[in-house]
């Protein structure tokens, strides 16, 4: 079927079902970062194949709402579509529900399995205010039957204790304990990483992240997943029935919370679906909308084996990283090299490290332009050649089984003498940010929006600014992305914890020029060495845990206080000491050199 076909048989459903407007949205049931083919919805009704996108189809028109990282990828894809573009990022483009209220009446229809209970409330309220009404209902299922992708089949891993660092039991006795806080005494799970944790498990489910597609519900006398029996072998089975974890089928989640006996449900509503909300049981009075949920919480807050697990990591991602560097200065541009094929050998050295399993996400590798693009993602039709001078910004990670990294250095390929001034400046302005979130000290209770002006600061005095966090949560061979805390401008209210881990990750991003940004991976942990005077209070502190070199070529020291100097050689001391006896001679004296003291 092309575009304009499968825009016709949705219409006719839309009529049959009385629905003067269907959304779809660019989600998965499982509030994904990265979901697997079954769910592109989005990507099937329009022909868009971006990843961040919703469509709104009427009887007369469609749209596609995307932003501006995907303008000119979404102006190609729709074309001869009927699908029109709408520009979300533009100031003066109005949001779906703003544009409805204005264009429609009657009824729009949603998959309630694609919005999570918060996003579907905020929509249905936003819609009735404007006086039109919101049904559920899956349109999508009964006409994409032709060539539609399954759910991935890929096995269930359990995830050796020596790695997670605590035992099921144990997570689930004190998951149990918190559902007792909230007076209930079940709780819905839907996102993967959190299924991942509570049970030990993973998979290969999903991009990026090893996770298996599941639902799972815990009560306090049982624990039940559901999950389709050809992603369990006998090892998998056996180990969810040591841990007295009940099997039912994928599809059984629904019928299930229809039949659930319970005094009080507890669900995230930024991670269950609406779908799974809508089903549970009439008949019990108590649903308790808890976000972030105590799941989410505890999983973030690494115990010492995965933090052990996480230092392990670096080293030998660092390995990795340091191989690569010395590789793009001394061989790589003896032949011909593109932003897609130095990502394909960073990658390359990552997977001889012990543990790797993939990468974290998708390397973002912007040669000079592309850098300023902060989500870039190199194509082959249009990726960029790397020659000549310039700036690179490389973003990566790796997924090991002790650990998640993430890291993003900015360096120079060329001539030395050809480094612009201003780059210097920029990358400088960069570095002192990323300096002075690394050395943050506070109290407990204090939150990521009060420590994000650190790593602004000296932007801002000199009107310079970026529009992405500073830093998010990471999880621990898990999601690279994590909540619930953040440092970022937004007045995120989950305040830092002992125990998790952080990006630190300022940048400059010059529109046609480059784009910088410096970033580590940093665990909270308690201050040490706190004055004698102190009243008392509990105070933390961050301890950088990525292990790679500065790119000093590009540091105008006349910039930097003594004490940024200090920090800096402190850690590329930690570097060399940490990494060069994993190195042969000749890779030792090359970051030996890379780690010289200012």
């Amino acid at each position: 079927m092309k575009v304009t076909e499968r825009l016709a048989a949705l219409r006719a459903l839309m009529q049959q079902n009385g629905l003067n407007a269907y959304i779809v949205p660019g989600t998965d049931p499982h509030a994904s970062e990265y979901m697997a083919p079954h769910w592109m919805e989005m990507s099937w009704i329009t022909g868009f194949l971006g990843e961040t996108g919703t469509a709104v189809v009427t009887m007369e028109r469609a749209f596609l709402w995307t932003d501006s990282r995907y303008y000119l990828q979404a102006e190609f894809e729709l074309q001869g579509s009927t699908v029109e573009l709408m520009r979300e990022s533009d100031i003066d483009c109005p949001t779906i529900p703003q544009w409805l209220v204005a264009n429609m009446q009657g009824t729009v229809g949603v998959n309630p399995e694609m919005y999570s209970v918060n996003a579907y409330q905020g929509l249905r309220s936003q819609l009735e205010d404007g006086g039109l009404c919101l049904k559920s209902i899956d349109l999508i299922r009964p006409i994409w039957t032709e060539n539609r992708p399954d759910i991935p089949m890929n096995k269930l891993l359990p995830y050796d204790e020596k790695y997670a660092g605590e035992t099921v039991e144990n997570k689930m006795k004190r998951v149990r304990q918190a559902l007792q806080e909230h007076r209930a005494d079940a709780v819905v799970i839907a996102e993967l990483d959190e299924i991942g944790w509570l049970l030990n498990v993973r998979g290969t489910d999903v991009d990026y992240t090893p996770c298996v597609i599941a639902y799972c519900v815990l009560e306090q006398n049982r624990c039940t997943l559901f999950i389709d029996n050809r992603k369990l072998d006998e090892s998998g089975r056996a180990w969810l029935c040591s841990k007295g974890v009940e099997i039912l089928g994928y599809e059984d989640v629904f019928a299930y919370l229809r039949n659930m006996e319970a005094k009080g449900v507890l669900f995230d509503g930024n991670r269950v679906n609406e779908a799974l909300f809508e089903a549970v049981n009439p008949a019990i009075k108590r649903k308790v909308n808890a976000t972030p949920s105590p799941v989410q919480v505890m999983m973030s807050i690494k115990n010492e084996v995965e933090i052990a697990g996480e230092r392990e990591a670096m080293k030998v991602d660092a390995v990795a990283l340091t191989r690569f560097f010395k590789w793009l200065e001394e061989e790589a541009l003896k032949t011909p090299q593109t932003e897609l094929t130095l990502a394909a050998k960073l990658r390359e050295f990552r997977a001889m490290g012990k543990n790797f399993t993939d990468e974290s996400f998708c390397t973002i590798a912007g040669w000079n332009a592309n850098g300023a693009i902060v989500h870039y993602h190199a194509v082959p039709e249009e990726c960029a050649k790397i020659e000549g001078n310039g700036v690179l910004l490389l973003d990566s990670g790796g997924q090991y089984l002790d650990g998640t990294t993430d890291i993003t250095r900015t360096v120079w390929v060329g001539d030395p003498e050809a480094i612009d001034e201003h780059v210097k400046h920029d990358f400088t302005l960069v570095l002192k940010g990323h300096i002075a979130l690394a050395q943050a000290r506070f109290p407990k209770g204090t939150r990521g929006n009060q420590l994000d002006i650190l790593a602004h600061q000296y932007m801002w005095q000199e009107g310079v600014t970026y529009g992405h966090g500073t830093g998010h949560g990471v999880g621990h061979y898990m999601g690279c992305h994590e909540g619930p805390a953040n440092i970022r401008t937004d007045n995120n209210t989950n305040p830092m914890k002992e125990g998790n881990i952080f990006s630190d990750e300022p940048g400059i991003y010059r529109a046609g020029e480059y784009g910088i940004r410096t970033e580590n991976l940093i665990v909270t942990v308690p201050a040490q060495n706190l004055s004698a005077r102190t009243t008392g209070e509990t105070y933390y502190e961050f301890e950088t845990i990525t292990l790679c070199f500065y790119d000093t070529r590009l540091m105008d020291r006349n910039m930097m206080t003594q004490g940024e100097i200090d920090w800096l050689n402190a850690y590329h001391k930690k570097v060399y000491d940490q990494v060069s006896p994993r190195l042969n001679k000749e890779e030792a004296a090359y970051l030996a050199e890379k780690c010289k003291a200012l």
